[in-house]
């Protein structure tokens, strides 16, 4: 058994250094689950009593490590809550993970047993499809080790998620695995040497192929030119002291200055970060607010120009409209507070999004619905129920002269699906507003800005990526960083990026694949279930 222990936790180092955002190694998720299934087959070989919970133990270990250093940043996030809290906490998304990992290995386990080795692995793939599409649509949606994301360092390989989106990449990381184990095992089962020669052919044409292609069209791809002007600003402000430390006038003036900097006559969008408006505005009277006021002074400068902007917003209601909603007290209203995004232009016009993709408990009460007889349990105790509130459905923010910006607000940049819907609305690039710096200088602000890369390709879109004390960022519709700042740096950078109209395949489509192997994992279960149930029927129920 400590044999498998050891294989289980190496195949999580080597998943590891192949994760974002190491450089040179990203071709360890090739053969980086191998070790995994040798372990899984050890055990599924052996006289071990309870195998299904041995392999799921095994495997969760193995994944647990992976996922703890690759997301080891989370702690830093929850420190603020001191370390008695923010220990157990940050366990939920190191150990979240894993269980659904294991889970889909078990599930493997149960269907080979009423199978055999190649359908069970086919259907592994599934159920880890499965896992991967649950974990970004359930309320603790955390799709940020989906397996696709390994190559976001490596972009140049995966051009074709244009087509695919990340799932591709998971499909892909899979089969080279499988097939790299059938040929391991084959050589302790005296393997034929024609079933050899077909393995490593497979094995050659799955890897020469995708990345071929993949080299060909980065190679050739060119951008038709659509230029515009945009800026996008990093104030710098420490999160930390940003609603206390820093007055409110004197953040503002710190964001003009750097757009002033940098901007030109014919720049038309300046995009500030995730909440960078340092108060909260109610959405039906912002023409009255003076941050707006100043605003428009501010674009006076700029004919043409946009001020996309994050804030924190809020609405009133004179009965409770949604389930987020919290009572004003002492009034009979109530209202409903937003992450939002912000666009101002040169008239009374005002444009708001407000972000969907919410992070777990931090911003939103998993199970809300489930959850709400709680309700009155955090009114009594003076909190907000939820927190925030979003929106149904993708938005896109248009300059005054039609251009389309896909407003995307720090954790969403990790959806493509959702992101591709703004596009397919007719976002022509994608402006990121984030915060980073919740988690300090460490590898979680660099993996934020990898994923975006992958945004740029699904959609063959610009991003423009404003960070307050992360990395702000140009990237082209290939994957390319064209331009960036350093962490911890107030900075200001512009650019003219191609406005894009054409839709990509996959942002027509959207997830199809996680779908369809989602589907087919439910039937695979089903089929497990039944089974096993007339597995343990009597043999006197089954006569009659």
């Amino acid at each position: 058994m400590k044999k498998n222990i050891l294989l289980a936790i190496f195949s999580g180092l080597m998943l590891w250094l192949a994760w974002p955002p190491m450089h040179y190694t990203t071709f360890f998720l090739f053969f980086g689950l191998v070790p995994m299934l040798m372990a899984v087959e050890n055990i599924i070989k052996s006289n071990y009593t309870r195998k299904g919970a041995k392999i799921f133990e095994t495997v969760f270990l193995g994944f647990f490590v992976w996922n703890t250093l690759s997301i080891y940043w989370v702690y830093n996030s929850l420190k603020l809550v001191g370390e008695v809290v923010a220990v157990p906490i940050s366990l939920i998304p190191y150990a979240l993970g894993p269980l659904l990992m294991a889970s889909a290995f078990w599930l493997y386990y149960r269907f080979r047993l009423i199978t055999n080795r190649s359908k069970g692995l086919i259907a592994l793939v599934c159920f880890w499809i499965a896992y991967e599409y649950l974990h970004q649509t359930w309320d603790l949606a955390f799709p940020w080790m989906t397996l696709g994301n390994g190559f976001a360092v490596a972009h140049q390989w995966v051009q074709w998620y244009e087509y695919t989106g990340v799932y591709g990449g998971t499909i892909w990381i899979w089969a080279v695995n499988i097939l790299v184990f059938l040929l391991y095992i084959g050589l302790s089962e005296a393997q034929a040497k024609p079933t050899r020669l077909k393995l490593v052919t497979a094995l050659v044409l799955m890897l020469v192929l995708p990345l071929s292609f993949s080299l060909y069209t980065y190679n050739t791809y060119k951008e038709q030119p659509d230029p515009s002007n945009v800026v996008v600003v990093q104030p710098n402000i420490d999160p930390y002291g940003k609603s206390g430390f820093i007055p409110a006038y004197e953040q503002f003036q710190i964001l003009t200055h750097l757009s002033d900097s940098v901007g030109q006559v014919n720049t038309e969008f300046f995009i500030w970060p995730e909440t960078a408006l340092p108060k909260v505005i109610d959405e039906d009277r912002i023409r009255t607010d003076q941050f707006f006021w100043q605003a428009q002074q501010f674009l006076k400068r700029y004919p043409n120009g946009n001020l996309l902007t994050g804030a924190e917003t809020s609405k009133i209601f004179n009965d409770r409209k949604t389930n987020t909603a919290s009572p004003v007290p002492g009034s009979g209203q109530f209202y409903d507070r937003y992450n939002a995004a912000v666009n101002i232009e040169n008239s009374a016009q005002v444009q708001f999004y407000h972000k969907s993709k919410l992070v777990p408990g931090a911003e939103e009460l998993p199970f809300g619905k489930a959850l709400s007889f709680l309700t009155p349990v955090f009114e009594h105790l003076g909190g907000a129920v939820g927190s925030y509130a979003g929106q149904e459905e993708p938005g896109v923010l248009y300059s005054q002269s039609g251009i389309g910006a896909a407003p995307v607000i720090c954790y969403e940049s990790i959806w493509g699906e959702w992101v591709g819907g703004a596009v397919k609305k007719g976002a022509q690039f994608i402006a990121i507003i984030t915060n980073d710096g919740w988690w300090e200088n460490t590898s979680g602000k660099d993996q934020h800005l990898d994923y975006a890369k992958l945004r740029a390709i699904e959609t063959r879109r610009w991003v423009a990526r404003s960070a307050n004390t992360g990395i702000s960022a140009f990237i082209n519709q290939r994957g390319d960083i064209v331009q960036q700042s350093k962490w911890w740096v107030r900075a200001a950078l512009k650019q003219n990026i191609n406005l894009n109209s054409d839709i990509t395949f996959y942002v027509e489509h959207g997830d199809y694949l996680p779908k369809t192997g989602s589907f087919l994992a439910i039937l695979g279960i089903l089929f497990v279930a039944v089974k096993m149930r007339f597995k343990r029927k009597p043999v006197s129920t089954l006569e009659h």
